[in-house]
């Protein structure tokens, strides 16, 4: 039988016991405080542009962002619940609100956003590469 490598231990399945809901968050790098992430699953390499990541992305209520964002790789956002905005300003007004369940997929290098969250969110996202295109 072989040896279990380090990609087998990541793919293997997580069990997530209660209370896990306080736990593990932290705000990603460039967003506000007000955003907190939680990383489910990740071998994402956005050096040698390959991998996935599955992450739970929480935003407070009343946070924003003032700028859009861009990357290389394909991303699947489902809004678990609360409200999200879309294309606000840098003072966080306007853009277009959605309510959940509101799923949305973007390609790699479409320019999505600003956010913000008026009652707070969650969000369930998918990163990943194609590699098929290798």
């Amino acid at each position: 039988m072989p040896e279990k490598t380090h990609a087998d231990e990541q793919a293997a399945s997580r069990i997530h016991p209660r209370g896990h809901e306080r736990t593990g968050w932290a705000s990603p790098p460039g967003y506000p405080t007000g955003i907190k992430q939680k990383i489910l699953a990740s071998d994402l390499d956005e050096s040698n542009k390959m991998g996935s990541r599955t992450r739970l992305l929480r935003f407070d209520p009343g946070v924003y962002t003032t700028a859009p964002f861009v990357h290389d790789h394909w991303e699947e956002v489902y809004l678990i619940s609360g409200d999200l905005i879309v294309g606000n300003d840098t003072q966080g007004k306007g853009g277009e609100s959605f309510d959940a369940p509101t799923y949305a997929c973007r390609p790699p290098g479409v320019h999505h956003g600003p956010f913000k969250s008026d009652r707070g969110c969650l969000l369930y996202e998918i990163h990943y590469y194609d590699e098929s295109k290798k």
